[in-house]
């Protein structure tokens, strides 16, 4: 049976740098002590940038070169990324273009300024002249192997790595955790099961890996179009709360009912690196992964800011490596 031709693909990737001082002056009017105290909701290390846009974007340009263009969503920031990709990437043909929280947020500013990714999240699909296929990336979502259009759409299908996991029995372990800064903690796993609630699903949500997700902007568009309220509902919270839910889940469970939906474990093509209080022989480990395990294509590096500043440089310098960049 013959494939589809592949058409074209644009890639997507949230950034912010919490370090810049006019980040800091726009966020402070919102914060109270127990919200900027929580790591969950708005603690520090959800925005801070320790570089890793530049290793983010590379990789696109160097693993996945039929990506049309690359859209990285921000709120009045910018990267600065132009002298960086001229020095690496003087041939590079893929355009790279900045665009505001304005600009997905068109129609509803009132809701703005928003601090966490779930707002941002369901507002991607509105990118103006986003493609109908395209791939989101959080900016520590790093290629490190070459990666062709089917490994994320073959045909009418995604390819959507994770797993099925039980509402009742992830709902009990948060049951079960401890109370923190005075509240349960927000974690990954409650997005998702939220999303899985909101879509009528009573007993099993697909739980994602920190991956880059293959996304149909007709699916959400037509999705949001017949539930409006849960649009509003999402993007109306400055700050990440346990009422939001997973905009990507919402998705794969429309696709998982549409029959459009190829899975595969996550375990066997993810490098996931967290790098904070893990021990001196846990970063060796990891890359050792890398250098055996050919399979693995997609990285993710979370809370690089809160590992020791030996750890960030030994990372840093593998990504550098792997991708033939200079910074």
């Amino acid at each position: 049976m013959s494939k589809e031709p592949i058409k074209e693909i644009d890639a997507v990737v949230a950034w912010v740098d919490g370090n810049d001082p006019k980040h800091k002056e726009k966020i402070q009017p919102y914060l109270s002590l127990q919200v900027a105290r929580s790591d969950d909701i708005a603690g520090p290390t959800r925005y801070r940038s320790e570089g890793e846009i530049f290793y983010c974007v590379s990789s696109i340009i160097r693993f996945a070169p039929f990506i049309r263009k690359i859209f990285i969503v921000t709120d009045e920031q910018n990267p600065h990324l132009d002298d960086f990709l001229q020095q690496n990437f003087p041939q590079n043909s893929i355009p790279v273009e900045i665009v505001d929280h304005k600009v997905i947020f068109r129609d509803y500013e009132e809701y703005l300024p928003v601090f966490n990714s779930r707002a941002v999240e369901t507002c991607i699909h509105r990118i103006p002249g986003l493609s109908e296929k395209y791939i989101y990336f959080n900016d520590d979502f790093i290629l490190m192997r070459p990666v062709n259009q089917t490994d994320w759409f073959l045909d009418d299908k995604i390819i959507a790595y994770g797993n099925w996991r039980s509402i009742i029995l992830d709902r009990l372990l948060w049951l079960i955790k401890p109370m923190k800064n005075g509240h349960k903690p927000i974690g990954f796993k409650d997005g998702m099961i939220m999303a899985a609630r909101k879509y009528g699903s009573k007993f099993m949500y697909f739980h994602l890996d920190h991956i880059p997700h293959p996304l149909k902007k007709s699916v959400i568009t037509d999705f949001y179009s017949k539930h409006h309220d849960l649009f509003i509902s999402n993007i109306s919270h400055k700050f990440r709360s346990g009422k939001q839910f997973n905009t990507n889940e919402l998705y794969y469970l429309s696709m998982f009912d549409m029959g459009k939906v190829i899975t595969k474990p996550s375990k066997d093509f993810l490098l996931y690196i967290k790098p904070v209080g893990r021990g001196d022989k846990y970063l060796n480990r990891k890359l050792n992964m890398y250098k055996t395990n050919k399979e693995l294509k997609f990285c993710c590096i979370g809370s690089l800011d809160l590992a020791t500043e030996d750890d960030q440089k030994v990372l840093l310098n593998w990504l550098a490596k792997i991708l033939e960049v200079k910074l």
